[in-house]
């Protein structure tokens, strides 16, 4: 499986930003796919995902502002995560995980994201 992020950016308080990661490659035996973010100096967190069917899960800190989505294609699948009201405390390297039914986790590359007050 590989993973393609895109989208990150450097925007004002308030303001939205859309992330994208295209994963292809075995795609069909992925259970679980979502967006982590780890700030300087702190721990990586999830920020929200998708587990088994369609759960969606978010971090308390995103709920109401951050959306997760997902279009399929063959042997292929893009998740987004359209955020909005963007805090500076939201800056942070955006990574997609995806985890897999052989028991592996795949990462992305990362993005930036950066929100000035």
């Amino acid at each position: 499986v590989q993973l393609q992020a895109s989208g990150g950016g450097l925007v004002q308080a308030g303001r939205s930003l859309r992330l994208s990661c295209a994963a292809s490659g075995k795609t069909i035996g992925i259970f679980a796919i979502g967006w982590y973010r780890q700030a300087p100096g702190k721990q990586r967190e999830l920020v929200a995902g998708f587990s088994s069917g369609d759960t969606t899960n978010y971090a308390d800190s995103v709920k109401g502002r951050f959306t997760i989505s997902r279009d399929y294609a063959k042997n292929a699948v893009t998740v987004y995560l359209q955020m909005n009201s963007l805090k500076p405390e939201d800056t942070a390297v955006y990574y997609c995980k995806a985890d897999t039914n052989w028991g592996l986790g795949y990462w992305g590359q990362g993005t930036q994201v950066t929100v000035s007050s």
